[in-house]
This record gives structure tokens, sequence and C-alpha cells, in this order.
């Protein structure tokens, strides 16, 4: 089973991967957390060492590299591993900063999503662009504007796949967010169940 989840920086998916991988585990199940970051922090943390800005357009050919390469890796590592797979982000978020930055979707991501086995389920969480910039200032580890924010949150939005998004509410609190991730990978399992031929759970007893 592969689920993954996406959403604006600050919103909380990191850590709420982390306790449902752990949650998983601790109950019996096997689960690996994979990241597909496409090393925008970094950039932007060397950025602001270094007082230089790289043209959009280089800084997204750089980022969407990255993406891919990671998103690859992971499909590959993912058809390996028998238990739920748990990708932090996705193509869907290279898609959706292409639009903030005023680019096209282009057809190679679009093509390579459909390319890519489908996940599961894309759960995305929502959260008011401020909540999101108080936190990422809290944490002090990287740094986005509160426009920026929210000129993702509607890039998401626009999306075709958006609306096939299972939404949660990124406020809640760290462990009751963990809990709603819970019951999204119980729905899926419970649907593949029912949704397994009587004949062939029969020879499998």
């Amino acid at each position: 089973m592969i689920i993954v989840l996406t959403g604006i920086d600050g919103s909380g998916k990191s850590t709420a991967a982390h306790a449902l991988v752990t949650s998983v585990g601790a109950h019996g199940g096997k689960a690996v957390l994979l990241n597909n970051h496409a090393g925008r922090r970094t950039m932007s943390v060397l950025s602001a060492r270094t007082g230089i800005r790289l043209p959009k357009r280089l800084a997204e050919a750089l980022e969407t590299t990255f993406r891919v390469w990671n998103v690859l890796v992971s499909h590959l590592r993912a058809s390996r591993f028998e238990g739920l797979v748990v990708m932090d982000r996705h193509l869907y978020c290279q898609l959706a900063l292409r639009t903030t930055k005023g680019l096209p979707r282009g057809r190679f991501l679009p093509w390579l999503l459909k390319a890519l086995p489908a996940p599961d389920a894309v759960v995305h969480f929502d959260i008011d662009p401020g909540e999101a910039h108080r936190r990422i200032v809290a944490r002090g580890t990287d740094d986005e504007t509160l426009e920026d924010l929210i000129a993702f949150r509607d890039a998401y939005q626009q999306l075709p796949e958006y609306k096939d998004f299972v939404k949660v509410d990124a406020t809640l609190p760290p462990a009751e967010l963990a809990r709603q991730l819970e019951g999204v990978v119980n729905q899926l399992g419970q649907r593949r169940t029912e949704s397994v031929p009587r004949s062939a759970v029969t020879k499998r007893n």
C-alpha cells in the first residue's frame, strides 16, 4: 500500500508521517517512510547565507530534477517492500510549485504521474497559511514568506488532481493527526479486503 502526503510547508507532514510509521511498527505491521524532497530548503538556506538567488527557471529545473530522481528511487524501493509505504511529498508538490512561479504544468511531470504506480491515497494536509508560517518561524530551520505559502496553498487547490485528495485538518495535535492517518490506512485496507474475490480468500485459507 502506498500513501502520499502533500501540503504546504509547515503543515506537519513529516512529523505525522514519522508518527504513523512508528505506530504501524508498534502494532506489529511493516511500514517505511520515503522522502521525496526537491532540495528547496537547502537551496533556500544557501541563498540566504550567500545572498545569491538563482533565476526562477534554473531553480525550478534543479528542484524538478531532484524531485523526479527521489520519486523514481522511492517507487523502486516501494516495489520491493511488503507493507505500508508512506511518501512524504511527490510530483504533485512540484506541479503546485510550478504554478506558484507562473510556469505551465508542462507534459513531462503529468506523463510521469500517469506512468508511475498510482498511490492508494494522496492525503493533503489542510492548514491556514498563517498558522503554517507561524510554525516555520518557530522552528527556525528555513525561510518561507506568508505570501509564498498562500500562493502554494492556492496552487495545490488548482491542481486537477486535488479533487481526489483525502483532506485532513493539519491544525490538529500531532497525535490526533496521526490517528486520522491511521484511519485512512485502515479504511484502504478494509476496501482491499472487501475487493478480494471470495474464491481467492478460500484458496489462501
